[in-house]
């Protein structure tokens, strides 16, 4: 999801309470910025060109349960943020990580904090945020050529990352391997998985990746078949009427037919198209939840990351200035937002597991866009999939949202959320990542379906 980056007048208030009141003002001295709790297990850089010294920042959580005796057995999730050219300090900071940035007010005046997320990912796995591509949030592009124009070099420098990630610690090299992530990660996640998987066939096992499977919240990933479906959604939701839907669908039409032409520069600018005009006829706050009075604050993000103290404490660079959304990223990427990741998903559900979720009241890349397109995934299960039974699925006595699986493949709708499902729906994302990762409750293996021998050894604590 792409955010504006400004310096709020919140973190001038903030920085002028923290540093200029005097004591008479305040009852209390203000808690630390970012208390000990909320550091980072690792942070830092990884390499990703070795000549150029082009490197990607990750911020690393170990698992809040594990010991000494079972953590290399802990899996791992790499959790990659979308944009294109989205740091994955906002998957940290404002919805999955240990900790989450809000606002609040305090003597009239509103102040920056951290608060515990009652559902963080790192709660039985050690999660991994990576700031990707190069040139996104604190990674550094030693040049702008060295920046990805395709998803063959992103996963290229994820692999370099990764390698050198797995190298800081001996226990690391054991433990299996989740790629995650959401929005425009419908194409990282896959490409990286897909590139590792390739590559690990060519290379002996001590130098593999141990990738066990993929999941993809509310992504992009076949872009033809996806933004076919805005109008009729919208439609029948009640946001537009039958000559709006007509009108949005010729303006689909001519992404799609740009799509099929391979004229990519034409064909994001129609798919921009779609959306801006989905926005204005429905006059929502945003199309990645339409449930919304106001736009997600991940611009909260932004504010905490250019505090020099919280830069230095995550081991970033201290002259960069942070911005949770790169334009010269999304602009490099641009010819690359209506390629198609599908048939990457097709080597990956063949080869290990893969989780395909999305937030209930998503407009953008929502249950209705990626039903268009795994519907035709050239995979042996498909048809047995798609007659498989949707089931409900509950999370502490209440409907959480639907799974449907079959094999290697599951699909969850998660409800009450859009499209950054983990913010709006804390402890029920949790859920479905330790289930699906486990093989526990409505994602434990059915129908005698062979997979990967090596996948899923862990079984919890």
């Amino acid at each position: 999801m792409k955010s504006t980056f400004s310096i709020s007048s919140k973190l001038l208030l903030f920085l002028a309470v923290l540093h200029h009141l005097p004591p008479e003002y305040s009852s209390s001295p203000p808690p630390p910025i970012f208390p000990k709790e909320a550091q980072p297990t690792k942070s830092g850089y990884l390499t990703v060109n070795q000549t150029t010294g082009s490197s990607m920042f990750y911020a690393f959580y170990e698992a809040q349960e594990s010991n000494s005796t079972s953590v290399s057995n802990t899996p791992l999730v790499i959790w990659l943020q979308g944009g294109p050219g989205c740091s994955s300090m906002i998957g940290n900071l404002y919805e999955l990580g240990p900790w989450r940035v809000s606002s609040s007010l305090r003597q009239n005046v509103e102040h920056l904090e951290l608060k515990k997320n009652p559902g963080p990912w790192n709660r039985l796995f050690g999660v991994v945020f990576l700031d990707n591509p190069i040139g996104t949030g604190f990674s550094i592009a030693a040049s702008e050529s060295e920046i990805p124009r395709n998803q063959h070099e992103v996963a290229k420098h994820l692999w370099n990352a990764m390698e050198e990630f797995i190298a800081l610690d001996s226990s690391f090299k054991t433990r299996s391997i989740y790629f995650t992530g959401e929005s425009y990660a419908g194409k990282y996640v896959p490409a990286i998985g897909y590139y590792a998987l390739k590559r690990n066939a060519q290379l002996p096992k001590e130098m593999q990746l141990n990738v066990q499977g993929v999941a993809i919240g509310n992504g992009l990933t076949h872009p033809i078949a996806q933004v076919a479906t805005h109008a009729i959604n919208a439609y029948y939701i009640g946001l537009i009427n039958e000559k709006q839907k007509n009108l949005l669908k010729n303006l689909q039409e001519k992404a799609v037919g740009f799509t099929k032409a391979g004229n990519w520069s034409d064909a994001t600018i129609a798919r921009s198209k779609v959306l801006n005009e989905l926005q204005k006829m429905t006059g929502l706050a945003t199309l990645y939840d339409y449930r919304r009075l106001i736009p997600y604050e991940d611009d909260l993000v932004g504010d905490l990351l250019n505090i020099d103290e919280v830069k230095k404490l995550f081991g970033a660079n201290e002259t960069m200035k942070y911005a949770t959304c790169s334009g010269l990223v999304g602009e490099i990427l641009s010819d690359d937002v209506m390629k198609s990741a599908k048939y990457m998903v097709e080597y990956l559900v063949k080869n290990s597991k893969v989780l395909l979720y999305q937030g209930q009241n998503d407009l953008r890349d929502g249950v209705v866009s990626t039903e268009a397109w795994m519907k035709m995934m050239k995979w042996e299960g498909t048809e047995k999939f798609l007659e498989a039974e949707r089931k409900v699925w509950k999370v502490k006595g209440f409907v959480a949202g639907y799974v449907q699986k079959w094999g290697s493949l599951s699909h969850v709708i998660v409800s009450n959320a859009g499209h950054l499902v983990p913010t709006d729906e804390a402890l029920n994302s949790q859920a479905m990542i330790e289930d699906w990762i486990l093989d526990k409750g409505l994602f434990a293996q059915d129908q005698g379906i062979m997979r990967h021998p090596s996948a899923n050894r862990f079984k919890g604590f």
